[in-house]
């Protein structure tokens, strides 16, 4: 028995540290949400207001939530949502319909889908409508049930702007109206990012909007941001063993006293405060959950971090040729010759051919090989023909810009496989000039 408890015991913490990555994984994409709401707890507030009052009152609404990408409005609306939808009588009358910009681009899709989502397809059948608002009516009558009111309906507009693209603006218009003249019980929700999106609207439509607008900004303090980053990584109560749960969330709270771990969060926060870049943070961290590995540590969020932060010109840089990095810093050179003035192949050849011949172990290319090595940096968009230049001009004699930066170069010749030493001298006077 001895023998089988040891075993036995390694299973439990192999299973446990895999339900932990499972649940952390749903976390950091997405899926689940915190629990509880940082930074935003006002905005949630109205917003809950309003939601509930149309699901249990059956009172008329419209919103529109706006904010930069990742400030947090999704967010808060789907903490809303989930709130009411654990009342019983709600979560059985009140209906949902979410459309998306991107999506629904024109009424006649998204009225296919208010009627997908709202199970009315047998209903509809083959019936002919002789307008939008007509067709929209006949859905709404269809939720009645006998002389009661029709179920309340929340409609979700995501990415709204788009929306106001459609032709007369007519779902806009027949949503506002219905809400305005409570036809209906619903609440249109509108997301956006476009601060502007009030003067996209037709006037008809603007004078059925309620004008009620909830603005989000992230707007976290460093110490909300810490909060943030703990509760996504803690374990709840009831995820099962209680005391595996309070080893975990434990480990955590050592974790985020950490210096180097902090020093990489403030970092990250001063440069962006989006909580979508802090859950990128943790993917890597989270991804390396094993049994083999049981515990989040900070060289792991280290690592995630110059994984985030490295430079894409750099990395490419460390895909080239020989050759073509040659031909990288002989720009670099004419560059500083010329005093940034565009080039074209058959100068950056000479350039290249010069510092050959004065290299006796430098192998020196063929035209055509060369030739060929700088097309394949124009592919990589590492150089470009400068605007406005004609198709008819010999590639030879196409002015061209270079679009890599000293400290790109110089970052990449660190770190570049087995660099000829003579290579990186070279460099080194084209970039420090």
């Amino acid at each position: 028995m001895s023998k089988r408890k040891p075993k036995a015991a390694a299973k439990q913490s192999a299973n446990s540290i895999e339900e932990v990555q499972q649940l952390l994984r749903r976390r950091v994409y997405g899926h689940d949400l915190l629990t509880e709401i940082i930074g935003l707890e006002q905005e949630r507030g109205v917003l809950l207001d309003l939601v509930k009052r149309t699901a249990t009152l059956g009172e008329s609404n419209s919103v529109l939530i706006i904010g930069p990408r990742g400030a947090g409005k999704s967010m808060v609306l789907s903490s809303v949502l989930e709130e009411i939808n654990q009342q019983k009588d709600v979560k059985e009358n009140c209906m949902q319909v979410t459309l998306n910009g991107y999506l629904q681009t024109d009424d006649r899709i998204a009225l296919k889908e208010i009627t997908r989502q709202l199970y009315l397809e047998n209903t509809v059948g083959d019936k002919v409508f002789g307008s939008f608002a007509e067709n929209l009516q006949f859905l709404l009558q269809a939720l009645k049930s006998g002389g009661q009111q029709s179920k309340p309906i929340i409609f979700i507009l995501d990415e709204f702007d788009l929306f106001a693209h459609h032709r007369n603006q007519t779902l806009l218009y027949n949503l506002f109206d219905i809400a305005q003249s409570a036809q209906a019980p619903i609440c249109v929700i509108g997301l956006t990012c476009r601060l502007d999106v009030i003067e996209l609207l037709e006037k008809r439509v603007k004078s059925r909007f309620s004008h009620r607008q909830i603005y989000i900004f992230n707007k976290l303090t460093f110490e909300e941001y810490l909060r943030v980053f703990k509760l996504s990584l803690c374990l709840p109560v009831d995820f099962g063993d209680l005391k595996f749960v309070q080893t975990w969330n434990k480990n955590v709270e050592s974790l985020v006293k950490e210096a180097s771990l902090l020093d990489v969060l403030k970092r990250l926060f001063e440069t962006n405060k989006d909580i979508r870049t802090l859950k990128s943070l943790m993917t890597v961290p989270v991804c390396r959950l094993s049994s083999s590995h049981p515990n989040l540590e900070a060289s792991d969020f280290i690592d995630s971090c110059r994984l985030l932060t490295q430079d894409s010109k750099s990395n490419i840089l460390l895909g080239i040729s020989i050759l073509e990095l040659c031909l990288i810093i002989a720009m670099k050179h004419l560059m500083e010759i010329y005093d940034g003035e565009p080039f074209n192949f058959e100068m950056l050849y000479n350039e290249y051919r010069k510092y050959a011949e004065r290299r006796s172990s430098m192998q020196m290319f063929d035209r055509q090989v060369v030739m060929k090595a700088f097309e394949h940096l124009v592919a990589l968009e590492l150089v470009r023909p400068l605007d406005g230049v004609g198709s008819k001009t010999q590639k030879e004699y196409r002015l061209m810009s270079l679009l890599v930066e000293p400290a790109q170069l110089s970052e990449a010749l660190q770190r570049y496989p087995g660099c000829p030493t003579e290579i990186k001298q070279w460099a080194q006077t084209a970039v420090l000039g």
